[in-house]
């Protein structure tokens, strides 16, 4: 589910360059603004349709149809697609919440419908699996969107802030031309078909938990979960692909971080194109743990 939340970022952040001009255009309303509302409803309609009838048209399509059923998928992959699940639903409410807070509606409106907004689509996806032969719906999905929303509504309700940010990084990976058709032939479908090369982070914001430190403002800790040595989702599948020759296996890393939106600017096209990019990793000293009890330092990790 990570490429549709990389086409609503890249969808609003082009909204944003032809507004450039305008930046009084980007500062959010103090107070209801009808016509800003409107355009936001109009808008994320609009996208959320266009994504699924393209979806729909692209990928479901050339599969049987079936009656509408769950599978049991959460030994696929080593989780590294709920973690997908997880950082697409917390980014696609974060995004819903921030445009209708541009439109001035209450915090509890903002909230409510940029949660409601993400759940309903990614929801719906989940309607197109029910009902194809080749997957299923999957309440280890369903969870994994809900978490994800959680994570945004109950740190703006407890905190009234942004203090664990979920992120994501990528580096192309040997499994992929090993089988180009399930984890992509070119760079831009292995970003989002190669669980082997994602890394999902959560960016905790160390001045947000220590309010009377001198920690720079901006600067994070960050915990990392990735995985590789997958051909195939489950392990048996794997096995047969790899012939022995690769064993699955889950990383854990440690890592510094930036947040984006934590830097001090007063230009405004700035501070929403940082809002916008605060979804990737900053690339950092990392410290990695395989499962296979082997410790590796990175000067440098992405």
């Amino acid at each position: 589910m990570f490429r549709w939340l990389l086409l609503f970022v890249g969808l609003f952040a082009g909204s944003l360059h032809a507004q450039q001009e305008s930046y009084s255009f980007l500062k959010p309303s103090d107070t209801l603004h009808i016509p800003r509302r409107n355009a936001v409803v109009i808008t994320t309609a609009g996208l959320g349709a266009t994504a699924l009838v393209g979806l729909h048209q692209l990928w479901y399509k050339g599969y049987p149809q079936s009656q509408f059923h769950f599978i049991n998928d959460n030994n696929e992959w080593l989780q590294m697609d709920k973690a997908g699940h997880v950082f697409s639903c917390y980014h696609l409410s974060r995004l819903g919440a921030e445009s209708f807070r541009w439109a001035g509606m209450t915090t509890k409106s903002q909230l409510l419908y940029g949660s409601a907004s993400a759940l309903a689509f990614m929801t719906a996806v989940e309607v197109f699996d029910g009902f194809s032969a080749e997957w299923g719906a999957s309440w280890g999905d369903i969870i994994a969107n809900t978490s994800g929303t959680a994570l945004y509504v109950g740190q703006e309700l407890l905190w009234k802030e942004q203090r664990i940010v979920p992120k994501f990084s990528f580096q192309q990976t040997h499994f992929a031309p090993q089988r180009p058709t399930i984890l992509g032939s070119s760079f831009q479908e292995q970003l989002l078909k190669d669980y082997n090369g994602q890394t999902y982070w959560l960016s905790f914001t160390l001045a947000d938990f220590f309010k009377s430190s001198k920690i720079p403002p901006w600067l994070c800790i960050a915990l990392g979960y990735g995985a590789d040595g997958m051909l195939a989702g489950r392990s048996e599948s794997n096995a047969f692909l790899a012939g022995g020759n690769h064993t699955r296996q889950r990383h854990f890393y440690l890592s510094l971080d930036i947040n984006l939106t934590k830097i001090r600017t007063n230009n405004r096209l700035l501070k929403t194109l940082f809002s916008v990019f605060n979804v990737v990793k900053i690339p950092a000293p990392t410290l990695e743990y395989q499962a296979s009890g082997k410790w590796i330092g990175h000067w440098i990790y992405f």
